[in-house]
């Protein structure tokens, strides 16, 4: 079965930054894609940014919330995917989840991923 363990999160300052990290055993990066999604109380869990690897080559996605803000990168040695998070805002407070699938497919669909890390607090307030 495979695990995996989100860190990272806190309380940071609009305008600060947080890097996750999503850290996965017993598969090889390589050949699945890990997304990171989140959700806030009161609100369903959305996608925020997932990598994933074709014939292996890696690709990216961002939800355009996202885009141009957070990146998303990962080390194979190390079994892990990190989210670098910048210019953070308020509306990015969250629960940030970690799930492995085989691809990202269209916008991260939900029921497409498995493994479903514990989450991390993400709290962004001056």
């Amino acid at each position: 079965q495979v695990q995996l363990v989100e860190s990272g999160g806190g309380l940071v300052q609009p305008g600060g930054s947080l890097r996750l990290s999503c850290a996965a055993s017993e598969f090889t990066l390589d050949l699945h894609a890990i997304g990171w999604f989140r959700q806030a109380p009161g609100r369903e869990r959305e996608g925020v940014s997932c990598i994933g690897s074709t014939d292996h080559t890696p690709y990216t996605y961002y939800a355009d919330f996202v885009k141009g803000r957070f990146t998303i990168s990962r080390d194979d040695a190390k079994n892990t995917v990190y989210l670098q998070m910048n210019s953070l805002k308020p509306e990015d407070t969250a629960v940030y989840y970690c799930a492995i699938a085989w691809g990202c497919g269209y916008r991260m669909p939900l029921g497409d991923f498995r493994s479903w890390g514990q989450g991390t607090q993400v709290t962004v307030s001056s």
